[in-house]
């Protein structure tokens, strides 16, 4: 087995603060979220966009971004509701929802841009 690696974080540092799974990763690239839309458009999700300043992340909150794109399957249009929200708030984190209908829960999440 290979040796495991500890990721260091405080709650004082807010740029060492992991935001989710993917969050050990390096940052998506474009092509890299139009893949992850995409996947939410091809299961019939209901994608949702959510930000929050990086010094909230560890809270539970995040604010929505308008309401879920409810029936929208064009990966363009989403894409550019995630790029005007990031626009609107370069100073926070965006994260994607892929809301799954016929279970009511969320099927996806994950941030797709980091604060500037």
């Amino acid at each position: 087995m290979s040796e495991l690696k500890d990721y260091a974080s405080c709650l004082s540092d807010p740029a060492s603060r992991r935001l989710e799974t993917f969050s050990y990763l390096p940052p998506m690239t474009p092509g890299q979220v139009r893949k992850q839309v995409e996947y939410i458009v091809a299961r019939g999700w209901s994608p949702a966009l959510e930000h929050t300043e990086p010094a909230h992340v560890a809270g539970s909150y995040w604010y929505m971004w308008k309401l879920p794109m409810f029936g929208e399957t064009s990966v363009e249009r989403i894409l550019a509701e995630a790029e005007t929200c990031r626009r609107a708030y370069p100073e926070h984190h965006v994260r994607l929802i892929g809301y799954d209908n016929r279970r009511q829960t969320q099927g996806t999440a994950m941030v797709i841009f980091r604060a500037r």
